[in-house]
Formats: C-alpha cells, structure tokens, sequence
C-alpha cells in the first residue's frame, strides 16, 4: 500500500515589497545607529538573493514598535485566513471535497495559538467532526517535511485515508526592533511571509509521487544553532554562524546512507527539492551538490522570489517541481534542516 502526495498549493499574503523598497525603512529603524554598521546591514540586505518578499503586515507596521501581543494577535488572525485560503485552494486543486479528508497537521513556529490553526479550519471548513488533528509547533523551518513525514505514517497505517499539511508562516511577526543583532538582521534579510499546502492519500486511484522512504537525521549537541528564545518583546531568533559549515560537514551522512538504504546513490536522483534557508546555506549545499552532478535551481528561485518562509518554503519548491509533470519513474529528494539541529528527509518516485 503506497502513499502518495497528491497536489501542493502555495497562498501569499497582501503585501509585498522588493528588497530596493525595503532599504528606505531601514534608514528610519537603524537612526543613531553608525554609519559603518548601517551600510553594513544594507549590504546583507541586498545581498541575501531574496528580491522579493511577502507578509502579512505593511512594511510600516512591520518597523513600528507594539507589544509581543499586538504582533501575535495580527499573526493569529492573518494565519487563518491564509490557512483557509490555501487549503481551500488545494483541495480546488485536486477535486477533494473537504469532507474527505481524515487527517489535519497545521505547521507553524512564528506565532502562538491556542487553540491551533486547525481547530479554526475544522470549523470555517466545516472538516468532518472525527477528523484527526496534528498541531506541530516547534520544529522551525524542518516542518514542513515533518508534517509530510507524520502524514505519511498515519496513512501507511491507514489506507484509503487522506490527510491535508498545511504550513502557515510570518517570520516579520518576530522581527525586533530594539534587537541589532547580526541574527536578527540576517533573518529580517532572508525571511518573508507565506502559507502552503500538501495533500496526500492512502488510496489507490488516486495519482501523485509516491513516498518511497522518510528519515530524520538529528545533530548532536547543536541546540543553539537555531531557533527562537521567547522575550518580552516577542520570538527572538536564534541563528548560529556555523549552521552551513555544520551542514556541510554533516551532508555525507545525511544523503549517502538514507539513498543507500533504498538501493540509490544520488545520480539516481532526479530531483533536488531543498529547503532555501538563507543564501550561505543554500550556496554552501548547492557546492556540494553541483560536485554530484545535481543543481537546486528551483530553491534558489524560491528564495529569490519569495524569501526563506520558514516550514512552508520546502512546498513552494516542490510545487514547482510536480507543476513541471515528472515523468514516471523520475525520483526526487526533499531536503530541510531546523531547530534541534536536525535534517528532514524524504524519497519520492513519479
């Protein structure tokens, strides 16, 4: 009995700016700072290879100083809507009626609510009242995998079942104000808003890549690498220097046995679905990717079109890989990394 993803659909929020329109803000925000150090953060700026990004707040909202409560009250009603948006956008997709689905994960790290995004779905959607519910919270920009990971679990114990991840980001709702640290610029730098969502099934008509294998690699003692530390002010990011070197370091491992147990190398693989993090991270994958013979074109596409959307991004990339129509028998690899340290893996076949 296989698992398969069904569809993947993406939903951006109402605003938006290029990067060149970002740059004025930080004039206002940076004021008093020196001028050394304020050139310095525009150059990060304007070399994160992010052109564009999306959120779910006006830039002016987004530099004007409120409460940790003022934020996450803004981020908890923004992400419902966009939760409804995109489900609702990849079940049209798809043709499910929402009656059909037996099995919920909402992914998200950039807010807290109580309850979860998917008790608001269940409602708004009128989802069925048995339906299985999965909030996953705190595994950063690795959830969205994580979710397809759950998700298939619980289908290749239950076949003829369908279950809907959807992950909801806005990594602007932590952006700090009175924080000038190099963490907290780099990830105003490369992070943006967005919302995704991937179906996938247990039945056998229905058509999609099937999920051969899935795996989670786990780092030890890198803790502090990356993640949030809750403040008064709100989620302050956490970002190491040595996250891509880390990676690096760490790639063999995570690639080479995981294909391996599944009789592949990685010239079998014809498909590269990575996670953009930030552009040092995926440089530093796209070298050693390129020196196997693979390019992570669409991540860096990603990135540059939409910015580092935390658990959500991964789908965005996939997306545009199963809109492209593989052909039967090509194979892909999904590829994230998150808090913990940890990598997410996860083998498909067309």
């Amino acid at each position: 009995m296989s698992v398969k993803i069904i569809t993947v659909a993406k939903q951006l929020p109402q605003y938006s700016r290029a990067t060149a329109d970002i740059l004025p803000f930080l004039d206002g925000w940076l004021h008093g700072q020196e001028e050394r150090f304020i050139k310095k953060v525009k150059k990060i700026f304007e070399g994160a290879a992010v052109d564009k990004r999306y959120s779910i707040m006006d830039p002016e909202e987004v530099f004007t100083a409120t409460s940790f409560e003022d934020k996450n009250d803004i981020y908890s009603r923004e992400m419902i809507i966009l939760g409804e948006q995109v489900l609702e956008k990849a079940l049209k997709k798809s043709g499910w009626d929402p009656q059909t689905l037996d099995y919920i994960i909402t992914v998200s790290c950039t807010g807290i609510m109580i309850p979860s995004l998917d008790a608001y779905l269940i409602n708004k959607m009128k989802l069925r009242q048995d339906i299985v519910r999965l909030p996953v919270t705190e595994m950063g920009c690795a959830a969205g995998i994580s979710g397809i990971i759950y998700a298939k679990n619980f289908l290749k114990a239950n076949p003829g079942k369908r279950a809907a991840v959807i992950a909801v980001e806005s990594p602007t709702a932590t952006f700090q104000l009175d924080d000038f640290s190099m963490p907290n610029i780099v990830s105003a730098a490369i992070f943006g808003d967005g919302a995704a969502c991937a179906l996938l099934s247990s039945y056998e008509e229905d058509r999609g890549p099937e999920i051969l294998d899935e795996e989670m690699y786990h780092f030890y003692d890198a803790e502090h690498m990356m993640g949030f530390k809750l403040t008064n002010s709100g989620l302050q990011m956490v970002l190491d220097i040595e996250v891509p070197d880390t990676i690096a370091s760490h790639f063999g491992d995570i690639i080479h046995p995981f294909l391996k147990k599944n009789n592949l190398e990685i010239k079998d693989i014809d498909h590269m679905i990575f996670h953009p993090g930030g552009k040092k991270i995926v440089t530093t994958v796209e070298s050693l990717f390129s020196g196997l013979g693979k390019n992570i074109d669409h991540t860096k596409e990603v990135l540059k079109q939409y910015g580092n959307m935390s658990s959500a991004t991964v789908l965005y990339v996939l997306e545009r890989i199963m809109d492209g129509n593989p052909e039967s028998g090509e194979r892909g690899l999904m590829l994230s990394f998150g808090p913990g340290f940890s990598a997410q893996r996860v083998l498909l076949q067309w």
